[in-house]
């Protein structure tokens, strides 16, 4: 059941909105809001596209069924804007949130953000793919000439930084303008978890794919996979095979209708009649049910067990840490060898963030083969 409408807490970004200004004033459009404007900028971003050569959770593999970057914000997408739609809320905000959640992520998925990371730390400094995010829509992009990066609203830029956490203002004075001391809006907050309930699901049809995940491991491990494994086994005669997907769908569904449902129940439990009162609220509102959480937990817990540090994958993990630590140390030993534009940007930014910038922009192929071409991975 559908429930009760939560538009009166929905962002409206009509032309009163805060949310709906940009840096650079621009008049507004003839048959497009705000925000799906936005939406479009981002789609049509180098950034975004660069998404398709990324990996999700599998590197250099052989097969096209598995996800890349840019399936996976396809397939979250989805989710968060059935979801938005389910509560009556800003549909093309949560859009197009979803649609820039990842593209701050470096090449080589998390494992790529990690070396990035451990090759600033010595120099005072860190990467946050969120905050990366802002400077890839604020900064690198360059496609307008009135403007540098996309000129995006400040609602969406707000949501890029805080869908998936807080960041505390005396940490982040700069990004003071993005109301750290708020919660963000519903339509940021449903991001995380359509982003966990899509991968959560697509990483088990992957790893099953690769020959990692075996059905009945899951089964035996994950409560929720099983439950409905089993209610598809007492109505399909097929292959097991054919019974784990129809069982993962059941399970993306139920995770979708539990997100819904609690969000709702806990927007009337704080009394919230405007997005000021879901600002305001001591904690998150947007959440699964305390024992749909408990689910969702155990069976990210079986997928770090089984898949995130299973042998194929540490391979390519230890791929992608050989490559980005061994082109930082060549680039800062040479700095003459870096393109003139990274060149500028050092001279701005320091040379450590120029060169993470540099990599954090690149797709795996790419990544590989520039430490091939500076005497690093010989490997065919």
């Amino acid at each position: 059941m559908r429930p009760t409408s939560l538009r009166p807490c929905s962002v409206r970004g009509n032309a009163g909105d805060p949310l709906s200004a940009r840096l650079h004033a621009e008049p507004r459009h003839g048959y497009r809001a705000p925000f799906q404007r936005d939406r479009d900028r981002i789609i049509h971003s180098r950034a975004f596209r660069r998404l398709a050569g990324k990996t999700q959770v599998f590197t250099h593999r052989s097969s096209d069924h598995f996800r890349s970057r840019l399936t996976h914000t396809i397939e979250v997408t989805q989710i968060a804007r059935t979801v938005a739609a389910a509560l009556d809320l800003n549909e093309d905000l949560s859009e197009t949130l979803a649609l820039a959640h990842d593209i701050g992520h470096p090449p080589f998925g998390h494992a790529g953000e990690q070396a990035l990371d451990a090759q600033l730390r010595p120099h005072g400094l860190r990467f946050d793919h969120n905050l990366h995010a802002l400077r890839v829509v604020e900064f690198f992009e360059q496609r307008y000439a009135a403007f540098r990066g996309l000129n995006l609203t400040l609602g969406v830029r707000e949501g890029i930084i805080k869908h998936s956490r807080d960041y505390v203002p005396q940490d982040h004075p700069e990004l003071r303008e993005y109301l750290l001391e708020s919660r963000p809006p519903l339509e940021a907050q449903l991001i995380d978890l359509s982003d966990e309930i899509a991968y959560l699901t697509a990483d088990m049809d992957d790893g099953m794919e690769a020959g990692i995940l075996d059905i009945e491991d899951l089964r035996a491990n994950v409560a929720l996979f099983a439950r409905f494994y089993e209610e598809a086994a007492k109505k399909y005669r097929v292959e097991p095979k054919l019974l784990a997907s129809e069982g993962l769908r059941r399970m993306l569904n139920a995770l979708v209708d539990d997100l819904v449902n609690t969000t709702y129940a806990r927007v009337q439990q704080y009394g919230c009649a405007s997005v000021g009162d879901v600002r305001a609220a001591n904690e998150r509102l947007a959440q699964l049910s305390p024992e749909m959480e408990q689910l969702r937990a155990q069976a990210k817990q079986y997928l770090f067990r089984r898949l995130y540090h299973a042998e194929d994958l540490n391979r390519g993990h230890a791929l992608a840490e050989e490559a980005i630590s061994g082109l930082f140390r060549h680039w800062m030993q040479n700095p003459e060898s870096l393109p003139q534009s990274q060149q500028a940007h050092a001279a701005q930014e320091g040379l450590p963030r120029a060169i993470v910038d540099y990599i954090a922009g690149m797709t795996d192929a790419y990544c590989v083969e520039q430490w091939r071409l500076v005497g690093g991975d010989r490997r065919g």
